[in-house]
Formats: structure tokens, C-alpha cells, sequence
């Protein structure tokens, strides 16, 4: 529901114990109107080294998932907003509705916005066909996010992942990084570039990266924030955060 400081939507945001770059990115695009309510998955483990930590990691949040939604639930928030993506993505095009359908019944029926669906409202908006990628992830993460993308649809040129070894160093990686990143997974035949990983700081640096490319360079976080507002009938546009927050 909404509040007196908050009259436009109440928005709960799910997101792990480790990050630390959600909430300050979902800060600097939030609109006069609207607020993001933290529930935070606990992590107790935050090393991603290798293949098998990573699938681990996934593997121990379902019941912390659960806790997170219980609490923030709590403050009659208007729809759930996911600030993790990796797992939105895992399992491909069925593995991300299910995701999806389960967030919503954790939640008593709330609309959930996940960064796979962003992902993909953003690309219908630019009709896009072959698409590069980057994440922080170790290669079986990366597996998951060119399968989801396949599946619905998109060529898939190339997925650079990062291979950050803990789940806090992702926001550790340098904007020059991540720019070397959005150069690797760029083509003249790739439409749109997608980065995936939402403690992965690259909303402006994605902006800046459109400037230079040429082309429609999209941060997780910002198609998130984007897809959140439009789904819930918020339709401010935002500068400082590529076209897809400033055009559509």
C-alpha cells in the first residue's frame, strides 16, 4: 500500500546480505513518490571461487529467500522487486517463470519484477536480435545466462564473465573493468549489450558505455528500476542511466 511518504509505491527489495551496490544504484534512480524496503537474504558464505561454490551459493538461499519476503511483507509493500539476478536467470526461460510464480506465492500474490524479466522488457523495447553479455559470474553462472537468453529468442554473441571470487568482491570491480568487459562482448552485428549481476556496479558506467558504442548498453540494476516503475504505472524518465531510462 502507500504512505503518506511514499504515495506513489511501496516497493520491497530483495536482495543479498553481501551486496552493496543495489541499494545505492536503486537510490540514485528513485523518482518523488516511491521507496524501496530492504529485505536482505543472509549469505553466510560469500566465496564464489569455482564452479561448485557458485551452484552452493544458489543452492543455500531458497530458505533465505523465504525469510526475506516474510519480513518485508510486512510493511504492506505495493509489489517485490528482486536485487539478486542470477538466479532469476537459472534454468533457463522455465526456470525464470518458476522463479517468478514462486516469488509471488512466498508473497501472498504480489506482482514480482525479476531481472530476467527486465532484461527481457528491455530488449523487446529495442527490438533487439544478437546481444553480448558480461557478468561477475564463474562460467556455470554464465552457462545459466546465455541458455535464458536462447531460449527466449536472442542470439547470443558472446558471454564474458568475470569470475569474481566472492560474492563482495563483485562490487569491487573497477569501472575501468567493467568497461574492458562491455568492449569484449561488442560486434558490429550485436544490438544490445547486457550486464548481468546485480553487485556489479554498472549503471552509470553502462550509460557511458552507450556513448562510446554506439549502441544500447543495459545494467541489470537500471533495467530493474526501469521495469519496476513501468509495470506499476510509474512512467518518469530519468537521465545519467542510458536511453532505455531516458527514451522509454
Amino acid at each position: 500500500m502507500t504512505s503518506i511518504t511514499s504515495p506513489r509505491a511501496q516497493f520491497g527489495l530483495i536482495l543479498p546480505s553481501t551486496n552493496t551496490v543495489v541499494e545505492a544504484e536503486f537510490n540514485w534512480m528513485r523518482v518523488d513518490g516511491v521507496s524501496w524496503h530492504t529485505g536482505r537474504i543472509y549469505i553466510p558464505d560469500p566465496e564464489l571461487d569455482d564452479d561448485a561454490s557458485f551452484v552452493a551459493f544458489l543452492e543455500s538461499l531458497r530458505t533465505e529467500i523465504g525469510v526475506a519476503v516474510r519480513n518485508v511483507v510486512t510493511a504492506k509493500v505495493d509489489s517485490l522487486v528482486m536485487g539478486m539476478s542470477a538466479e532469476t536467470f537459472w534454468g533457463g526461460k522455465d526456470g525464470a517463470a518458476e522463479f517468478a510464480r514462486w516469488m509471488g506465492e512466498l508473497s501472498d500474490g504480489l506482482d514480482v519484477t525479476t531481472g530476467a524479466m527486465a532484461c527481457t522488457m528491455a530488449l523487446d523495447v529495442y527490438g533487439a536480435k544478437k546481444i553480448g553479455v558480461i557478468t561477475p559470474y564463474q562460467p556455470v553462472g554464465d552457462a545459466q545466462v546465455r541458455d535464458f537468453f536462447e531460449q527466449i529468442g536472442y542470439e547470443v554473441h558472446d558471454v564474458h564473465g568475470l569470475k569474481c571470487d566472492s560474492a563482495t568482491s563483485i562490487g569491487d570491480v573497477t569501472p575501468e573493468e567493467i568497461k574492458a568487459a562491455f568492449r569484449a562482448v561488442d560486434a558490429p552485428d550485436v544490438d544490445v549489450i547486457i550486464q548481468a549481476g546485480t553487485n556489479l556496479p554498472a549503471a552509470r558506467v553502462a550509460a557511458e558505455m552507450e556513448q562510446e558504442l554506439g549502441k544500447p548498453v543495459i545494467a541489470i540494476n537500471t533495467a530493474t528500476v526501469w521495469a519496476a516503475y513501468r509495470t506499476n504505472g510509474i512512467m518518469d524518465k530519468l537521465d545519467g542511466f542510458g536511453s532505455l531510462f531516458s527514451e522509454h
